[in-house]
């Protein structure tokens, strides 16, 4: 089975399931999103779209607004999920700034009660923000079966990938899906993988397609294919995956048989 491990919602559904099917994908686990840049028609407008998200990541936002703003994006994927729960999977928002004891009543309410895989995407944007992802990866001690999914392209700096790596050997029995591959910084992070055998690597967005196949040679049976749809392209991302990979055999692990293996799908 062929599984687009990261994928943000696309309006309509409908456009999202033909996209898969056009790629040969089966199923896709979905993030909730603020931005929606798929319905823009040009470049201001894309600009104006991406906009709500850089005041996000500016921190512009008050905690009160965050936890507003991911809980309309939480019953938005559920409710893309009920739609078509042969097609998908689901990880859900999580605010940050929250107490240990807040974020586990957070995870039972919003995420196992709604039969979510994990957690994420978290998009940190300042070093200070990877910090409070501290009590976050406390909670999930009590949910080893949430991986937790973390953006690790810009605007996170080398110092910030360094503290979320920290927090992956601080917290073993957390798994932590680094996504984007630690952008520029890909080198560190494959280096830190062979002595955290927590971290998984999303291969979406990757700096180059070299850096995507040192990862599968290095890791094969802890990469995960994605396309981060609609920034990416299923079938574009899925046959990278397909070329560069070792081994037919390696490939289907890559597409799917590691993420299945991870959320025991």
């Amino acid at each position: 089975m062929i599984i687009d491990s990261h994928e943000h919602i696309i309006l309509p559904v409908e456009n999202q399931v033909k996209k898969l099917e056009q790629a040969g994908v089966d199923k896709a686990i979905l993030f909730s999103t603020t931005p929606h840049p798929e319905k823009v028609h040009n470049y201001e407008e894309l600009k104006e779209e991406m906009g709500i998200l850089y005041k996000i990541l500016a921190g512009a936002n008050t905690k009160e607004a965050n936890i507003q703003r991911m809980k309309a994006g939480n019953k938005e994927l559920i409710k893309s999920i009920k739609a078509y729960p042969d097609k998908f999977y689901g990880f859900g928002a999580v605010p940050l700034g929250l107490t240990v004891n807040e974020t586990k009543e957070w995870i039972e309410k919003d995420i196992i009660a709604n039969d979510l895989k994990g957690i994420g995407e978290f998009t940190p944007g300042s070093d200070s923000q990877i910090e409070q992802l501290e009590p976050v990866f406390q909670a999930l001690e009590d949910f080893p079966q949430l991986p937790i999914w973390v953006h690790t392209f810009n605007p996170v700096t080398v110092n910030g990938l360094q503290i979320l790596m920290s927090l992956a050997q601080k917290y073993p029995n957390v798994f932590i899906i680094f996504g984007h591959m630690g952008g520029y910084s890909w080198q560190i992070l494959l280096d830190f993988a062979k002595v955290s055998k927590n971290v998984h690597i999303d291969t979406s967005a990757t700096f180059s397609t070299l850096a995507a196949q040192m990862a599968i040679s290095e890791f094969p049976d802890r990469c995960l294919f994605s396309s981060d749809a609609p920034y990416g392209e299923p079938l574009l991302n899925k046959q990278l995956i397909e070329f560069i990979s070792p081994s037919k055999e390696i490939a289907k692990m890559v597409l799917g048989e590691n993420i299945a293996k991870l959320l025991n799908l």
